[in-house]
């Protein structure tokens, strides 16, 4: 329940600059410690020299650097109730399924039917169900986006110097990707690549589609064949580049889908395998490898097939 809003009595405070702050400008540090507080009073008392760095004044495109010392000063913002915390079952499936952690990074097998950070409708993702098992971690984002009912690696930066790196890593070519997917029919190639640009839209009902078009951002995926089956075929999918549900819709493009994919899949389709026992999506973020953003060394990462698909799959041999 949401109670009334609270005045906080404000006061001076002075703030030290770790590794999770260095790096930011100072209005964007600014505008996430003062949550509530509108961008046009932040950019004010930056103007007027309340907010002092080693006690100077700066502007709001000064980038923070280890060490220094801001001064922020008192500024009367309502106390807002605590969001939502997230679903135990979420929080649960998190601490058990950890594939990789150190002080720098964190990598989950993220569970299916849950978003990656809240928003839209959710109240809390997989970031809020992390920042809430670890409330002594100052620092926990998101590295890249993994769609809510796809399963498998998600990768969370400890430390900002981390993030950037690991952001720069996925613009260009330094994360390989592997998915499986299972695809309606047989699809009869042992390998293909799927070369088609992808367009952005919105359906009539407000859901967000993507299609393929010339108009559209180039993007490859690359299709290698593991299993035929009687009605569906197992495939491995890597990305190369990273749009918005590539590979959902590639599949699409090659006139098979992937099972369970209630965008991109005919209703008719994804019913019969729903009396087959596919009760979701069957895409999963098998495999990552990327050098650490700190030691440099390759990491190979594998998240395990969730027991539910397995059983599936053995059960089609």
């Amino acid at each position: 329940m949401k109670s009334e809003n609270k005045p906080v009595i404000p006061q001076v405070r002075f703030i030290e600059i770790t590794d999770a702050e260095a790096g930011q400008r100072i209005d964007n540090f600014l505008l996430k410690i003062l949550k509530g507080v509108p961008k046009s009073r932040i950019y004010r008392i930056i103007r007027k020299g309340e907010v002092r760095i080693n006690k100077g004044r700066c502007d709001a495109k000064r980038k923070l650097v280890l060490g220094d010392r801001v001064r922020v000063p008192p500024v009367r913002v309502a106390e807002k109730e605590v969001v939502a915390s997230a679903p135990a079952y979420l929080k649960a499936s998190l601490q058990k399924d950890i594939l990789f952690e150190d002080d720098v990074i964190l990598v989950v097998n993220k569970p299916s039917g849950f978003a990656v950070h809240g928003g839209s409708g959710v109240n809390a993702g997989v970031i809020e169900a992390l920042r809430e098992l670890r409330p002594e971690s100052r620092f926990l984002e998101l590295v890249h986006r993994i769609d809510r009912d796809t399963s498998g690696c998600l990768i969370i930066a400890k430390k900002r110097s981390a993030l950037r790196t690991l952001h720069a890593y996925f613009r260009g070519d330094g994360v390989k990707k592997s998915y499986l997917a299972l695809l309606v029919g047989q699809w009869q190639q042992k390998k293909q690549l799927v070369d088609q640009p992808l367009l952005k839209n919105v359906s009539q009902g407000g859901e967000r589609m993507v299609k393929v078009s010339s108009a559209g951002k180039p993007s490859q995926t690359l299709f290698k064949r593991v299993s035929l089956f009687d009605n569906a075929t197992l495939v491995t999918a890597s990305p190369l580049t990273g749009r918005t549900h590539q590979i959902r819709v590639h599949a699409a493009w090659l006139g098979h889908s992937i099972v369970g994919d209630e965008r991109y899949t005919e209703n008719a389709v994804n019913k019969e395998f729903r009396r087959q026992g596919y009760k979701r999506l069957f895409l999963h973020a098998e495999k990552l490898q990327f050098a650490h953003p700190v030691s440099g060394e390759i990491l190979n990462l594998h998240a395990p097939l969730p027991a539910d698909l397995q059983i599936l799959l053995e059960n089609e041999n």
